[in-house]
This record gives C-alpha cells, sequence and structure tokens, in this order.
C-alpha cells in the first residue's frame, strides 16, 4: 500500500480487520479535485472518479467493490451487501469477510468501528446533522452485539478550532441528549465563539465520544486531526466548497 496515498488506524483492531483512510493525493483528479477524489457526486468527472475508484481496488486489493452511499446526514444505517449498488444511508456494517464499509468525507466525521472478536465492522458518516440524530447509536445497535466489546477510530475531521456552528448546531444535540448526564459531556463540546454572539467553536471529536460514551463504548481512539488545516492530506469543503472527498474503509479479511 503506497503509504503517500493512505491514512493507516493506529487502534489495537484484530489481524483480520482491514481499515484505511485515503488521503487527497496520487490520484488522477485535476483541478479542485487534486488529486484522488474517490466522490462521484461532486462535479469531477467521471473518467477521473472511476480510475480512482479502480486504483483503490487495486492498491488495496480489496475482496469487493465498497459499499458506496448515498449520504443524506441521517441517521440511517445499512448493511453492506458488496454488490456495487449505492445505498441511501449514513453508515453501513457487515458481519462477512470480504464486504467492504465505506463513507466519504470532507470535513464530517468518517467512524470506523469494529469487535475485539474480529468477527462484525462498521463505517460511518457523522456530519454534525447525523451525529445529533443518532447515527452513530444506529450503527452501534445495528452491530447486534456488546457495545463493551466494540473499538472505534475517528477519522479526519474539522478540527475544534476551525468548526464555527450556530445555535441550531448546540441546539440540535440538545435536543437530541438522551439525559442530563449526556447533556453535561455535550455541554462540554462547545465554547462561545470570542467575537460573534450565538456562536460556538464545536469539538466534533468530543461530540463523538460523548455519543459513545452514553451508549456504553469505552474504547476509542483517534481523533487528531483537521481537515481544514491541512490542505495538502486532506479535501475541506469549509475551507473551499468546490472539493473532492476522502474515503475511509474497513472489512473483514
Amino acid at each position: 500500500m503506497p503509504s503517500n496515498h493512505y491514512l493507516i488506524p493506529n487502534w489495537p483492531a484484530p489481524a483480520g480487520v482491514k481499515a484505511t483512510t485515503t488521503l487527497r493525493t496520487g490520484g488522477h483528479s485535476s483541478g479542485c479535485y487534486a488529486s484522488f477524489n474517490l466522490a462521484a457526486h461532486v462535479g469531477d468527472e467521471e473518467a477521473a472518479v472511476l480510475a480512482n475508484r479502480h486504483q483503490l481496488r487495486e492498491e488495496l486489493a480489496l475482496p469487493s467493490e465498497p459499499q458506496w452511499l448515498e449520504q443524506i446526514h441521517s441517521d440511517r444505517v445499512v448493511e453492506a451487501q458488496g454488490d456495487a449498488l449505492t445505498r441511501t444511508a449514513d453508515a453501513s456494517f457487515s458481519t462477512n469477510n470480504g464486504i467492504v464499509c465505506a463513507v466519504l468525507t470532507a470535513d464530517c466525521l468518517p467512524v470506523l468501528i469494529c469487535d475485539r472478536a474480529g468477527t462484525r465492522v462498521a463505517a460511518a458518516h457523522a456530519g454534525w446533522r447525523g451525529l445529533a440524530a443518532g447515527v452513530l447509536r444506529n450503527t452501534v445497535e445495528a452491530m447486534d452485539c456488546d457495545p463493551g466489546e466494540l473499538m472505534v477510530w475517528l477519522g479526519p475531521a474539522i478540527g475544534p478550532e476551525a468548526f464555527e456552528a450556530g445555535i441550531d448546531v448546540l441546539e440540535a444535540f440538545f435536543e437530541n441528549a438522551q439525559n442530563s448526564r449526556h447533556t453535561e459531556l455535550i455541554a462540554k463540546c462547545f465554547r462561545p465563539h470570542s467575537r460573534k454572539p450565538l456562536h460556538f467553536m464545536a469539538d466534533i471529536y468530543a461530540l463523538a465520544r460523548a455519543e459513545f460514551a452514553e451508549i456504553g463504548v469505552s474504547e476509542v481512539h483517534g481523533g487528531d486531526f483537521c481537515t481544514v488545516a491541512a490542505p495538502e492530506k486532506f479535501y475541506s469543503y469549509r475551507r473551499e466548497s468546490d472539493t473532492g472527498r476522502m474515503a475511509s474503509l474497513i472489512w473483514l479479511q
């Protein structure tokens, strides 16, 4: 695997669990999509996207076409099928060898999950809307095992120094808080903006950790990136609205 194209999660996943996030470098796209854009919906040339996806399969020796999703910032989770059909959801899971779960991001939080036994995996796209609505909670529920047996890796997303949020974001998380303890955890993820009234700086990594703490997932790794601050590595919709998408993938081998 060319190291300049991929980010390998630093987590103690079982040997049979394979996972990675692509970087923006080393592909076939040009212009604002340069160069390893995996998304077909952002305006990039179809031939370039197909070439990038072919390269992805070849370089990772993927056992099947990834389960690409039409992501709609929802809480919907589907079982990945490996049949090359795009499904509408923001997370997928699998308990079968050779089925690749994948999400596309460029500031939203990609979340990869597996169990300690190496028998199930999932990938979730956690933009703030989906995260507030419960996409991570629903993904854990769909995996159908003890949450305490799961481990998580938080991939590259917008960092807490770049994620400026309006009061609507704050209210969405409070409205969907499960209890007072959850509310307290959420409150710690926002700090008032120094110059703009009713605006906040939000920590999407801390919000994901608060959600996992509430549902009983204690082993959470990653969460130390900022897509906005690293243009040489990551696409960022906040930084430049016309841009590509990275892919975060996980599968059982």
